[in-house]
């Protein structure tokens, strides 16, 4: 089983490149994002909480975070592997999902990191919040909190898996295909 985690800041392009990953290598994209928007849609006492905590440009609780890939890990049982988008986003939800992933016999191969420059990041959610009208992008502000939280706690991240040896950091500036290839490559070491 190949279980894969993208990381990087928002407008890294984590998205679009999880979803050529999962139908590269016919893995399944879990993305708390794309999660809790739906949540959110539903107006679901999940939804409510977490849409409180996004509007003022935080990420959800931990607890939040890893019950929700706990219950997609547990819909996807049979899966032949995993990418998993903007998770973990703290030391403590890493530690934890290690745990989570070994109830289901399974564990991290690899954490791709997606390196975009601070300008680049700023165009591509402003554009992105033109074309698909999503919340957290609208907003200058919200954009820069989030940048800034990715910066001083989510990058942290990186670093624990660093230390388990199961780091790669791809260059995120430039055309989609191009860093797809990159991704794929750094994957093949793995698999």
């Amino acid at each position: 089983m190949l279980s894969i985690i993208l990381f990087g800041p928002p407008g890294s392009g984590k998205g679009t490149q999880s979803k050529k990953i999962t139908n590269k290598f016919d893995l399944v994209h879990i993305s708390t994002g794309e999660i809790l928007r739906k949540e959110i849609e539903k107006q679901s006492p999940i939804g409510i909480e977490a849409q409180k905590l996004i509007d003022d440009g935080n990420y959800v609780t931990d607890n939040m975070a890893l019950e929700i890939i706990r219950g997609e890990l547990n819909r996807n049982a049979s899966a032949k592997g995993f990418v998993f988008d903007g998770f973990p986003r703290t030391i403590y939800q890493a530690e934890n999902f290690s745990k989570i992933l070994s109830n289901h016999k399974n564990d991290i191969d690899l954490m791709i990191s997606i390196e975009v420059d601070h300008t680049e990041i700023i165009e591509r959610l402003t554009q992105r919040a033109k074309e698909s009208g999503r919340p957290d992008d609208r907003q200058k502000e919200i954009i820069q909190k989030r940048i800034e939280i990715y910066n001083h706690r989510t990058a942290k991240v990186g670093d624990y898996y660093k230390s388990l040896g199961k780091f790669e950091s791809i260059n995120g500036n430039g055309e989609i295909d191009v860093i797809f290839d990159e991704i794929c490559r750094a994957i093949e070491k793995y698999i």
